[in-house]
């Protein structure tokens, strides 16, 4: 399977602050990839550069096997994207609006095929009312098929739920799927809705402060076979070499401070404590984490939003 997107070292950076730093990952041809991360984290900033609407302070980016830098306009032309809210023209009905971005984008289409795309977003029954009339899951949607018109290959939405009710997030949702599988489209999607992210996408990575956290196949991020294992001790440093060249080394998914995550087989948790009472480790307690918004808070510094909020 060929990478759509190949990101080497990437980093954005204004004046002191790393809005992005040091971030690698592909996008594969035909996958739904998510990009997750709370807000602030650095998403958008990645997406911008992506779409060469910022520019990089370091790193390589390649598109479709070419170098965005030196083949800007002919990568372009094979991206849609939809950055936050999709700016659409009110007073103009959808079909009005996605024939003059059609032209905008150098299309020529009829109104069959203006149809056609509009039926693909579920809005042909609204195809004449103006765009002020419309629910903001109906804008949005809109904005899809706005980014679609130019048939693109690959598609990136930032954040596209943003602001939706429950109805329309799941038609955002079903949308992104639907040109997945049966308009085999390569789609990235960046959002910080735990939930939403898990049930469209193939693969993953989790951002925080600019870093990447993990990156992998869902199935095997969140295999229900396995588990996280929270441990919090009160003197990391006393066994931290020892245990970083032992067995759980690899087990190993993120540390803070007197606090450990491993992610390993429920059965393995017995070996874990009794090694770690070997090691020395004061444990004060070993808490289980089975969903996604666990495995999420442990691995982001949301959980420590969570530890001030609770102080």
């Amino acid at each position: 399977m060929s990478a759509i997107i190949q990101v080497s070292h990437l980093s954005k950076k204004y004046k002191e602050v790393h809005a992005v730093n040091d971030i690698s990952f592909s996008v594969n041809e035909g996958e739904v990839y998510g990009f997750l991360g709370q807000n602030g984290a650095g998403k958008s900033t990645t997406i911008r550069m992506l779409l060469t609407l910022i520019e990089p302070t370091e790193g390589k980016i390649e598109m479709f096997g070419m170098n965005l830098l030196s083949h800007r306009k002919e990568i372009l032309r094979k991206i849609g994207a939809i950055i936050e809210r999709p700016d659409l023209y009110k007073y103009l009905t959808a079909l009005e609006n996605l024939s003059l971005f059609a032209k905008m984008s150098g299309v020529r289409v009829n109104e069959k095929q203006l149809m056609d795309q509009l039926d693909l977003v579920g809005l042909s029954g609204r195809a004449k009312s103006k765009v002020r009339t419309y629910s903001q899951g109906m804008k949005q949607r809109l904005g899809l098929a706005v980014a679609l018109i130019h048939d693109p290959q690959l598609i990136i939405l930032d954040e596209p739920t943003n602001g939706l009710d429950p109805q329309g997030i799941a038609d955002v949702r079903n949308l992104i799927l639907h040109l997945s599988k049966h308009h085999k489209k390569t789609v990235m999607v960046s959002s910080h809705l735990l939930n939403e992210i898990e049930m469209v996408a193939d693969r993953m990575l989790i951002i925080d402060k600019g870093k990447v956290v993990t990156e992998g196949a869902v199935t095997d991020l969140f295999d229900p076979t396995r588990m996280l294992v929270e441990v919090e001790v009160n003197n990391y440093g006393v066994f931290q070499s020892a245990l970083k060249s032992s067995r759980w080394n690899s087990s190993i998914q993120s540390e803070r401070e007197n606090s450990i995550v491993f992610r390993l087989d429920k059965n393995e948790v017995p070996s874990l404590t009794a090694d770690l009472v070997a090691l020395k480790a004061n444990i004060i307690s070993l808490q289980p984490k089975h969903s996604l918004e666990e495995y999420f808070l442990s691995l982001t510094t949301a959980n420590q939003h969570v530890d001030d909020f609770k102080n």
